[in-house]
């Protein structure tokens, strides 16, 4: 396999082509845009399509309705771009359309909008945070995976920076579990034979094949989510048998203190890390038994306090969770800002543990 020099937003679009994608709909946000840019550059060399939309509404249902055709589809934007989109995800996931959107966000104040979402009905969103672009070459692949196998709409939770960095991969390929045929697809082919297919977020049929109605649709729906919470929760750690202290951040973050939590264990601290992959569902149980014997919980992340109260809910006792983020943007507000900095991160720890043993 040849390794190849890309910025993380090429790595990821060559990664979801490989996977099957072939309708893109998107709206130019940054840190978006290079994505978008991409997919308009590559999908047409794969028999793809990818539309430029006049707004994150119009492209999120234009990958519905692709996505309902039975093909692999996709939409995306910035954290801005999504909250347009909260609806249409909302369908997605009431009427088991599988789509993946990919959120290039602009820092880590998402988090509530991917985990708790902003649609209405009982739903979830399964959403995959890589920490690098070797993580993302594979998470754009399992996400489009997860999302045929649950017929759910799935997150890529992305930033700038893992856009724009330029690493070497070889896009491996992920080996993964063959799934049924879409034998729900509205493709046409059973059109005016009075077994017409049908996708609808109330679940109610047709007169000649009724359906289950709104209740036991919906009762069904909020079931499955249950079931996927069980199975899919993805988290990787270390260092936690004997720390002291453990380190908990997600995405780009967990990569910054990954790095941090090596360095000061090598200086004798101890010190572990533990980071959500998926953001939903969150890995609660192993987060539980990682800092079970921890004097203390610290969450990095760059917003006010989102994941922090996922932390909360997981840990023997919450009075032991301290904040080390914040609010961090550079001053265009479309950048990370100084607080995702290894010796930033390194003080902030510094300070709690001593701190705490005064």
């Amino acid at each position: 396999m040849t390794m190849r020099l890309m910025d993380g937003s090429e790595a990821i679009v060559e990664a979801a082509i490989q996977a099957g994608l072939r309708f893109y709909a998107g709206y130019p946000m940054s840190p978006a845009t290079e994505l978008l840019e991409y997919m308009a550059e590559k999908l047409p060399h794969h028999e793809g399509v990818c539309i430029n939309a006049a707004t994150e509404i119009e492209g999120v249902n234009m990958a519905l309705g692709a996505a309902a055709g039975g093909f692999r589809a996709a939409s995306g934007s910035c954290g801005q771009g999504l909250a347009l989109m909260q609806e249409a995800i909302a369908e997605a996931a009431l009427n088991e359309t599988p789509i993946v959107i990919f959120n290039m966000a602009r820092n880590q104040q998402d988090y509530f909008q991917a985990t708790r979402g902003g649609g209405w009905g009982d739903y979830r969103t399964i959403t995959l945070a890589p920490k690098d672009l070797h993580e993302a070459v594979e998470h754009a692949q399992l996400a489009f995976h997860l999302a045929d196998k649950y017929r759910v709409p799935v997150i890529f939770m992305g930033d700038n920076l893992l856009a724009r960095t330029q690493m070497g991969t070889t896009l491996p390929q992920l080996d993964l579990e063959p799934l049924p045929p879409k034998d729900w697809q509205l493709d046409g082919t059973s059109g005016g034979t009075g077994k017409s297919r049908q996708i609808w977020t109330f679940g109610c049929g047709k007169t000649n094949d009724p359906g289950p109605g709104p209740s036991k649709h919906w009762e069904r729906i909020a079931a499955k989510f249950d079931a996927i919470a069980e199975v899919e929760a993805r988290h990787e750690q270390g260092f936690v048998d004997d720390a002291e202290t453990l380190v908990i951040a997600f995405g780009s973050g967990g990569k910054f203190v990954e790095h941090v939590v090596r360095e000061m264990r090598a200086d004798g601290h101890k010190v572990g890390y533990f980071r959500p992959i998926t953001l939903w569902p969150f890995p609660g149980d192993a987060l539980e038994a990682a800092s079970q014997d921890c004097k203390r919980v610290l969450v990095f992340e760059l917003n006010a306090g989102q994941m922090i109260d996922d932390v909360k809910l997981n840990v023997r006792d919450r009075k032991l969770v301290k904040a080390i983020g914040g609010v961090s943007f550079d001053e265009s507000g479309l950048n990370l800002g100084p607080l995702m900095d290894a010796t930033v991160i390194r003080e902030r720890i510094a300070l709690a543990i001593n701190g705490a043993s005064q």
